[in-house]
């Protein structure tokens, strides 16, 4: 197939400073944070970049509201601050928001309570955006409310990554940019552990099934919930395990008559908070915290979690008739919490930790436990420290001009004339890619099969395919459609829009009928295994 060559430059024998094993988005920040030391990097994910928790999240940059009820005030200001840079770091995939906290009389929380956190919320961040006024959330989402009970309205702000796979694939450019080599869909079959020292690791290339060994001065875990399990082929023993898996499952609804136009905190029918967000031309509803221990590579959404999420949204809105049938899909990701026993899952600290192997005969190894999108950049930091490389505080981030000055209508303009593109289908580039932007439009403009759009309901065009597989190391189709250009997760997407992009992908590459047959096959299986659809599955 004309994908990139399953016979990657080998990788026998070589010598790395530091080998990152996991290609979530804390994987990827570490590497980036270590090439950018100046340290040869070696990246490895067994799968595809992002196609772990990391797509599988509520898709918000948030300080932790919740977090302030367990007293984790450190955590809160540390997310918070990396909120804000986020924010300054990449406007075109980060957004402020205000959001909403729906209480009814009979929530557990108090009014003041609510009040008392929301201004420390404002002041550990440092703004005074965020009130915590009681507010009219607007006629029609009230009427939904309005079941007779009385409800307390409050608003805040936060932040909305709605496409991390996209935040991701630019820290990945940036880490190969400073020297990083990456591999996805190369598995580490066991770190290299020798005289108590961690020396490397043995990796096989599932594309081209080549096993290969390579050295490594440190070995990072960023497996996430595979950590214990790559602990257990390395022959590493430990008393107790370090990840205790917690399962998040959301469902995606339509919009309804009614649905909240700002993203909305609520309390689910057991008192746990739970979002409701609009996200992607839909509504996003999660998640879920069911303790997981199981294959990381298997987990789905259960029928219990569907039905709890839809019984929350029923007692919410009783005159809003949502049936399982009315959800588009569902997903499910593993939190890799730190193991705590039988401790209820909401209560497990989210801070991230980093545990070093030596007294457990590994010196030179650390598993990454924890973390989140919000903190990855700054966990990637203190991981870099921890093995001894300088890291400067903050580093220039990706604007969406060339300039910085540009709005984004104005940048959206240049990139329409370039690729010579609608304005619907430059503004979709303009936000997925930023200031790589251009680049698109160069290729767009290289052949009309080039602007053709990847099905008829979107602005996304086959460049972008393109620009994945030649400059974002997708090697599949499902790393194109579910992650580099994550077309697939929006409202339209049906078996004949994946039929629509294959196509008109192959055409542009040159294939075969038979190679797109082969690629779609092989795209729908993944796409129906992440993406499930509850009326047919769990039911």
């Amino acid at each position: 197939m004309n994908l990139p060559p399953k016979n990657r430059p080998p990788l026998e024998g070589k010598r790395f400073n530091v080998l990152v094993i996991g290609g979530g988005i804390n994987g990827v920040a570490i590497a980036r944070e270590c090439a950018r030391g100046g340290r040869s990097v070696l990246l490895v994910e067994q799968n595809d970049f992002c196609s772990g928790t990391t797509s599988r999240s509520t898709r918000i940059i948030h300080g932790g509201l919740r977090y302030l009820e367990h007293g984790e005030i450190g955590l809160v200001r540390e997310s918070l601050r990396e909120r804000e840079r986020l924010l300054r770091e990449r406007p075109h995939l980060v957004r402020r928001k205000q959001f909403l906290i729906a209480l009814g009389e009979r929530s557990r929380r108090s009014a003041l309570e609510v009040r008392v956190g929301l201004w420390l919320y404002r002041r550990l961040g440092g703004t005074a955006r965020s009130r915590g006024n009681h507010v009219s959330p607007g006629v029609s989402f009230e009427r939904l409310l309005d079941s007779g009970h009385r409800w307390s309205i409050f608003d805040y702000e936060d932040a909305q990554c709605e496409f991390p796979e996209r935040l991701l694939a630019e820290w990945l450019l940036e880490g190969t940019a400073a020297g990083a080599v990456v591999r996805n869909h190369a598995q580490v079959l066991a770190v290299d552990v020798r005289n108590g020292r961690a020396r490397g690791a043995l990796i096989r290339d599932l594309l081209s099934g080549k096993e290969e060994r390579i050295e490594a001065s440190w070995v990072i875990n960023a497996s996430g919930p595979w950590v214990d399990r790559l602990c257990q082929r390395s022959s590493i023993r430990r008393s107790s395990p370090l990840i205790g898996g917690v399962r998040g499952s959301h469902i995606v609804l339509p919009v309804f008559a009614g649905a909240p136009e700002k993203p909305v905190l609520m309390e689910a029918s057991d008192s746990r908070p739970f979002f409701l967000i609009p996200w992607n031309e839909q509504i996003l509803v999660g998640t879920t915290e069911v303790p997981d221990r199981d294959d990381p590579t298997n987990t789905m959404p259960s029928s219990a979690e569907v039905d709890y999420l839809l019984t929350s949204m029923r007692n919410l809105f009783p005159t809003l008739a949502i049936t399982t049938a009315d959800i588009r899909y569902a997903f499910a990701g593993v939190r890799p919490l730190p193991f705590v026993g039988e401790k209820t899952p909401s209560a497990i600290t989210r801070r991230h930790f980093l545990h070093e192997h030596s007294d457990d005969g590994a010196q030179n190894m650390i598993s990454i436990v924890g973390g989140k999108l919000t903190t990855a950049a700054e966990l990637a930091r203190q991981c870099a420290r921890k093995i001894g490389i300088g890291v400067a505080e903050s580093h220039v981030g990706v604007a969406i001009s060339r300039d910085g000055r540009a709005t984004l209508d104005e940048f959206a303009a240049e990139i329409a004339s370039a690729a010579g593109v609608s304005e619907d289908c430059a503004d979709a580039i303009a936000e997925w890619y930023g200031s790589k932007s251009l680049e698109v439009a160069r290729l767009a403009r290289t052949s009309p099969e080039m602007k053709a759009k990847l099905c008829p309901h979107t602005a996304h065009i086959v460049a972008e395919a393109m620009y994945a597989l030649q400059g974002e190391y997708a090697c599949t189709l499902g790393d194109v459609l579910l992650r580099r250009v994550p077309v697939t997760l929006g409202p339209c997407w049906t078996e004949e829009c994946s039929r629509s992009a294959a196509a008109r992908i192959g055409t542009a590459l040159g294939w075969t009928e038979a190679q797109v047959s082969a690629e779609l096959e092989q795209f729908e299986s993944e796409r129906k295994r992440f993406l499930i659809r509850p009326a047919d599955a769990l039911e």
